[in-house]
């Protein structure tokens, strides 16, 4: 992780002066528990969950209000602010702010679509496929929220079947038993000898 860490650093700033970092996936892939991880090797780098972004109401139809709130300042150096969504209250609370810092980690379904992608240093992808993804997802948040995970599944496959992330990555992440193997993703050009899976299914790597 701190040799991945190490190389994020080294990146040259992609939104003002940060190094935006995507962290994209299948819902339940693990890309929360990676980012802290990462967050924590990078020194404490601040983490923006797009499930604070997202709402009920806009699960993927966040883009502009994410653009708008803190992409456009942190490209200008200033302090962004955005009200993050309570998903049990179902309102947004109140402001938080969210300074500029070397590295920022942009963490959720979506954070790689092509909208945010010019803004992106790296684009990383958990690789995990989505059946185990949305199963492991499923498990950790019970019969509660079965009937939202029924409404998310299809509003999922719908966002990457019209906007997909993993073509684009730059790094593909897969968990392994100890810690996790970063390879070169799709997004890397590659030469007429490589061969590049398109899509969202994973290659085996562990």
């Amino acid at each position: 992780m701190h040799v991945l860490a190490s190389r994020l650093r080294r990146l040259p700033p992609s939104c003002g002066p940060v190094r935006l970092i995507g962290v994209d996936g299948h819902a339940g892939s693990g890309k929360s528990t990676f980012a802290g991880q990462l967050a924590e090797a990078l020194d404490g780098a601040p983490v923006l969950h797009l499930d604070d972004i997202a709402s009920h109401d806009e699960l993927f139809d966040w883009t502009g209000r994410l653009l708008r709130e803190v992409i456009a300042p942190l490209g200008r150096g200033e302090t962004a602010h955005y009200a993050p969504y309570d998903w049990h209250a179902r309102r947004f609370g109140p402001s938080r702010a969210l300074p500029p810092a070397p590295v920022i980690l942009l963490e959720g379904v979506g954070a790689g679509r092509r909208a945010l992608r010019p803004h992106l240093a790296r684009l990383l992808w958990m690789e995990l496929p989505r059946e185990e993804s949305w199963a492991r997802g499923r498990s950790r948040d019970g019969t509660e929220l079965r009937e939202f995970w029924d409404q998310w599944v299809l509003a999922e496959q719908r966002h990457f079947a019209e906007d997909p992330s993993r073509p684009f990555a730059d790094l593909l992440v897969q968990q392994c038993q100890k810690g996790y193997e970063v390879t070169e993703g799709p997004g890397v050009t590659v030469g007429p000898d490589h061969n590049v899976t398109q899509g969202d299914g994973p290659a085996a790597m562990c």
